[in-house]
Parts: C-alpha cells; structure tokens; sequence
C-alpha cells in the first residue's frame, strides 16, 4: 500500500470566528428522538464522483465558511446526478456581502460567523441557491451526525484547530492530548462538511480536497455542527436515499416552525 505523504497546511486560510449559539436555533435532536426513523448505517459516503472539489479561495482568504457551503451544493447536486460548482467569484460574493469583505483592498478579511452564513444561505441565496432550513446539533451525539450526513447529505460544522493539524495526514488528537499544541483553536476556526463516516473516523472536505479525521478529534475540536436541509438535495420528490420530500416537509415541521 502507497504511504500517504505527510501534508503542511499551515499556510492555509482559516476564518471560522467563534460560535454565536442562539438560544432560538432550532435543535435537531427535538425532531430526531420522537420519531421512528430509518436508522443511519453504520458507514455512508457522499460525492464520491467528485474528482476536484476546488478551492474556492480559501488558500487566499478566510471564506472557508462559504467554501464549506460551496462544496455542499457540489456534493448534493452530483448525488442528484447534476453536478453544479459555485463559481469562486460567487463564494467571494457571499462572504463579501456576510462580513464586508472587500475583494479589491483585501479589508475585512475576518471571517465569518457560521450561523450568519446559515441565515444568509437561507434568505438570500449562496450561488443563486437557498436552503430550506438548519438545525444545530448536539455537542458530542454521534448519532446526529450520522442522521444528518445521511438523511440530509452532509453535516455543516465548525473546528476550532489546534496547532498540531497543521501537519497531520489524518486529523487525530495528539499523544500528548488537547493540551499545548493540540489545544483547541491554538491554530484557529475552521469550517468544513462532513460528507461521510465509518467506525473510525469522518470524511470532511477542506482546502480544495477530502481529509480524514477520527471520532476522537471531532470530539475534541468541533464547537458547533448543522444539519442542513436544502432543495439541492431533492430530485423529483426525493432525495438520493429515497426520503421522499411530501414526508420529509411533513415530519421537519417541529424543526422549521
């Protein structure tokens, strides 16, 4: 087997700010508990016909909160056998018109809120494409990040790095612990999708490419996690996995009202 290179990423743009939990967002595991849904299996991948997922700048400036949306769209539209890929210009677009960002100064580049980019992909549209609603995810329940990268074909979530992925082929919590370099967010906030998972450990997308991290380090490092539901995801009434949309509207009422 090829041993995988080690990989540098300590050049890359982050650009996640701290988490703003409002007390109003909507809770997923509301919706999830009381209903007798499918069972997400014990593996699952998204947008595996995707050979070049882009950059969307993020190599460049701290849009990875629009970035990870982009790729989103990407993986939902090729899983409906569509494939559509924002324009970079588009992706700077949302994150100029979210944080004042100016592309011809460079000014403000700071980042953004993930639930502001949440509420502006909902009401005003990333790319010419709305979502229909999100819902916020309990800290540390594996079982709503299978459900939401199966049901709804991703899971939007943020990361607050530590120093030590900078380097690392897999993202895993260091020997040492989260402590030192492994402190969360001693490198910053990233915002990435998690498009599948297995036993061991997540598929995300950061960067232009896919990364493997394992359950431990989502653990350790994820501040905040979304499902999203979008129309993307839905290709005459269903979505790839057979949810049908009429029943899907139905049972996300206790979500979306």
């Amino acid at each position: 087997m090829e041993k995988r290179k080690k990989v540098d990423h300590s050049k890359m743009k982050l650009g996640k700010q701290v988490p703003r939990h409002d007390p109003r967002t909507l809770q997923l595991a509301n919706y999830l508990l009381p209903k007798a849904l499918p069972p997400a299996p014990a593996e699952y991948m998204w947008g595996a016909a995707i050979t070049d997922w882009t950059m969307m700048d993020n190599d460049q400036i701290g849009d990875c909160t629009c970035a990870a949306a982009g790729h989103l769209i990407m993986e939902w539209t090729v899983d409906n056998n569509n494939l559509y890929t924002p324009p970079s210009a588009d992706i700077i677009s949302a994150y100029s018109q979210i944080t004042g960002y100016d592309p011809q100064t460079g000014a403000n580049d700071n980042g953004a809120a993930e639930t502001d980019v949440l509420n502006f992909w909902r009401t005003t549209g990333i790319s010419g494409r709305q979502i229909y609603a999100y819902a916020a995810l309990e800290p540390g329940n594996h079982f709503n990040i299978q459900q939401a990268v199966y049901m709804f074909g991703g899971c939007y979530i943020g990361l607050a790095l530590p120093q030590s992925a900078q380097t690392q082929t897999v993202w895993s919590v260091p020997p040492g612990g989260a402590i030192g370099s492994g402190a969360p967010g001693s490198w910053g906030g990233h915002a990435v999708p998690i498009i599948g998972y297995d036993q061991n450990s997540l598929t995300v997308v950061t960067w232009g490419d896919t990364k493997q991290m394992t359950w431990e380090f989502l653990d350790a490092y994820c501040d905040e996690s979304y499902a999203i539901i979008s129309l993307d995801f839905i290709s005459n009434n269903q979505s790839p996995n057979g949810f049908d949309l009429a029943t899907l509207q139905a049972d996300l009422q206790d979500v979306i009202s």
